[in-house]
């Protein structure tokens, strides 16, 4: 009994200690790597010492006396806080996630190796002026310094891998990556293709955006030949989505002159709608060499230079022109598959080996094959009818990475647009405005010249349909000083028509867009906190276009019974904002939706339906046309003997839309409030693992959230995942030119990408209620705001 007693007691001894040193590991592993801002340290090969001062949200500002010592510092400070995210983005790019996460991500990683990304960065990289690749070496000195002396972050010790040196390339990486996002094709004409199997091509046709509804364009002096997409039309990237690495698209952007402005100076406005997780895409910092260069704003972790911000000069930020940027081809191939029929000939494939290595020890071999466009993707697109070759404008020839570093020292409108015109395979509508006044608007494009509608399938046997080259830098359309005294755009159509090139089918309708220059005219002259109520802003142009459109069918109804009755009366009184205590935007979300689906859904197969709710883009286009045809074949329901009228669809819809609310917000309607049911989680690629989740504090949320994907403030969610928002501003900036420290700024997220730290998701509450924080720029006022102060320190033994 002794030696029982015994045994148990040293059982329950070690268990203890286990316990003890389980905490400890934990303890260690969550705080190990959070760095001490204010100590200081030896960095090697600085030639003076660098100061990088912290604000109370631990933004960088780091002071130097030249560009290797700022970069060098830059790449070190951004180890301190995300070096976790930087190693995910660039093996995102490389191809390599499968490495770290398993083979669930090969898919993924033979997409994007077929992408060829790093291929292009290298001959980017090879033909960049000497200051440009210094900087890059630089920063990749700064961050590799890091990594040698420093704990990592506990990602990599969940993982259980170590991170590879940083290299120059791996910055332009990133521009890569962001172009792959924000492409407009590779999803929905796909899709278009499959709905052909279902749908026939005049059915199709009143999807593709009718642009002569679209009434507003961002360069109203500019035009767009229309093209009848009838006459001739014909996922890996979800494992992205899923780790919260794929951002997606959108983006408002305004700037008024002094004559609008209360300071009598431009203000310039920014928020780029992308994905919302942790940690976020945006990096804040300000940058500055004594006498040479002083700009601030956001970059992307991994690469050194502003994306988005201003300087002691000029301001500028950015939205997605929304190019259709990517085309798809019908190849011809031999029965080995090894070459493909082209202009009346034989030709070679190219056929590159691959192996992915996976987190499980495996090693999958496969191979990927290139005509002279660029890849065949059937597997990405399991596709098995025909082989299909992409087109991409991202393989095409650009420079952004010299845009973004002469961007940062532009002096005025020339400076800034020689550096906009190598910004050419991230194409963005660029807003500006400087300390002289002025203000403008450049579309920084890499518009294909193609024959077609650009959005069919095109046969790859020949020439004929291939690229003739991009649209000239100087052909594309811009303003400077409109005499309206402000410019804007939103993702919306480029030009009206009349300019000779095909842009795009796939532009966001006009209403963020028509819900801003509307506040824009409100008042004669806007200050900062004007705009900061505009980037705020959650009322919708189409619930006021569609609201009325729905009452006037439902009131033909007399005998509702009295929930339907208490929700048509919420409809009724509705101001048509989006706030989370209102009950009558909840019904018109759900009852949108409703529309949408049950114009589809008897059309489709259960797999199209549901491939159909992710391209909300044709949806919202089709109602656009159904309501200007009212005989549209995609009225009636055909599982039925009657013959259906817009007014029974939506009658059908809310009486759905009743049903789905009282299941489950129950039958008071006056407990419908938005926020209720359209929520915000921050979400950390990790914290899918619930024990991670716990112990590390990956995620936070939910919170309730205002707003749409229709609303200046977008708290964008996907019909495939309803109501929980995925997307928004990923950063809001208020910059005022005729005081920079007047300028304002916050992100969704946090400097941190550390979940221990204090400023992982800091600003996060603030950014829920549209709240902001100072964005000092002259010394004087970074050095009031600062909380802490780290010196790096040259290698005095040298």
């Amino acid at each position: 009994m002794k030696v029982i007693k015994r045994v148990l007691l040293s059982l329950l001894i070690l268990i203890v200690l286990a316990l003890i040193a389980g905490v400890f590991f934990v303890q260690y592993l969550k705080k190990a790597a959070v760095p001490d801002y204010n100590k200081s340290f030896v960095l090697y090969g600085l030639q003076s010492e660098v100061e990088i001062l912290r604000d109370a949200h631990g933004i960088p500002h780091i002071y130097a006396k030249s560009d290797s010592d700022l970069y060098r510092a830059v790449g070190f400070a951004m180890a301190q806080d995300r070096l976790w995210q930087m190693d995910l983005l660039r093996r995102v790019t490389q191809g390599r996630l499968s490495e770290i996460l398993g083979k669930d991500q090969a898919e993924t990683d033979l997409l994007m190796r077929a992408l060829r990304i790093q291929e292009k960065s290298a001959k980017i990289l090879k033909n960049s002026d000497p200051e440009i690749v210094s900087a890059l070496q630089s920063f990749a000195d700064g961050v590799n310094q890091y990594m040698a002396q420093f704990p990592l972050p506990p990602e990599f010790k969940v993982l259980g891998y170590q991170p590879e040196w940083w290299e120059p390339v791996h910055s332009i990486n990133l521009i890569g990556y962001m172009s792959w996002d924000l492409s407009m094709g590779w999803g929905t004409e796909y899709f278009l293709h499959q709905l052909r199997a279902e749908v026939p091509d005049s059915m199709i046709a009143e999807m593709i955006p009718d642009l002569a509804q679209h009434k507003t364009s961002v360069f109203e002096a500019f035009g767009n030949n229309r093209i009848d997409a009838a006459s001739t039309l014909l996922s890996a990237t979800q494992k992205l989505k899923d780790l919260g690495i794929e951002v997606f698209n959108g983006s408002n952007n305004w700037a008024v002159a002094g004559k609008k402005s209360k300071t009598g100076m431009p203000l310039l406005a920014n928020d780029m709608h992308l994905g919302l997780f942790a940690p976020g895409i945006w990096y804040q910092m300000h940058q500055v060499v004594d006498g040479k260069l002083d700009v601030s704003g956001v970059v992307v972790p991994g690469q050194p230079f502003v994306i988005a911000g201003h300087n002691d000069r000029i301001a500028w930020g950015m939205t997605n022109v929304m190019l259709d940027d990517l085309d798809f081809y019908q190849e011809k191939l031999n029965e080995d598959s090894t070459k493909y029929w082209f202009d009346g000939a034989w030709k070679d494939l190219i056929i590159q080996p691959e192996t992915i290595k996976t987190k499980e020890g495996d090693s999958i071999q496969t191979e990927l094959k290139f005509t002279h466009r660029g890849p065949i993707v059937n597997r990405m697109k399991k596709e098995k009818e025909m082989p299909l070759s992409i087109r991409w404008l991202g393989n095409e020839m650009s420079n952004e990475i010299r845009t973004v570093y002469l961007v940062n020292r532009a002096k005025n409108w020339d400076d800034f647009r020689a550096a906009m015109s190598t910004f050419i395979s991230v194409s963005q509508n660029v807003v500006y405005a400087d300390v002289d006044g002025n203000i403008g608007l450049q579309c920084t494009a890499g518009i294909p010249v193609r024959e077609g509608s650009g959005i069919e399938i095109y046969p790859g046997d020949s020439s004929k349909y291939d690229w003739k080259g991009l649209v000239p830098f100087d052909e594309l359309p811009f303003e400077y000083n409109p005499e309206r005294g402000y410019v804007s755009s939103a993702n919306n159509k480029t030009v009206p028509e009349g300019f000779p090139h095909y842009i795009s089918h796939w532009f966001a309708t006009p209403s963020r867009i028509d819900r801003i220059r509307e506040m824009l005219e409100e008042k004669e002259k806007l200050g900062v906190e004007d705009f900061k109520a505009m980037q705020g802003d959650v009322k919708s142009k189409t619930a006021e276009r569609m609201t009325p459109v729905f009452l006037t069918s439902l009131q033909k109804e007399t005998t509702w019974p009295a929930a339907e009755k208490a929700a048509l009366d919420k409809l009724l009184l509705w101001n048509f904002e989006l706030t989370r205590e209102s009950q009558a935007a909840t019904v018109f979300e759900v009852l949108y939706r409703k529309v949408l689906e049950n114009l589809v859904k008897d059309e489709l197969s259960s797999e199209l339906f549901e491939k159909i709710k992710g391209e909300r883009m044709l949806l919202e286009n089709l109602l656009m046309n159904v309501l200007a045809d009212r005989n549209s074949a995609w009225i009636d329901n055909k599982n039925t003997a009657e013959k259906e009228t817009l007014d029974d669809c939506i009658q059908q819809s809310f009486v759905e839309t009743v049903q789905e609310l009282s299941g489950e917000l129950g039958a008071n309607v006056d407990e419908w409030q938005w926020g209720k049911l359209h929520t915000f989680t921050m979400n950390h690629p990790l914290g899918v693992v619930n024990a991670l989740n716990k112990v590390l504090k990956l995620n936070r949320g939910p919170y309730p959230v205002p707003g749409s994907f229709h609303t200046v403030c977008p708290y964008t969610y996907s019909y495939r995942n309803l109501y929980k928002a995925n997307n928004g501003a990923s950063e809001r900036h208020i910059f005022d030119a005729g005081n920079w420290d007047r300028s304002e700024t916050i992100i969704p997220t946090g400097t941190s990408g550390i979940p221990a730290s204090g400023f992982y998701l800091d600003q996060t509450e603030m950014y829920l209620q549209n709240q902001y924080h100072a964005d000092p720029f002259s010394r004087a006022e970074v050095e009031k705001a600062t909380k802490f102060k780290m010196t790096l320190n040259p290698d005095e033994s040298l």
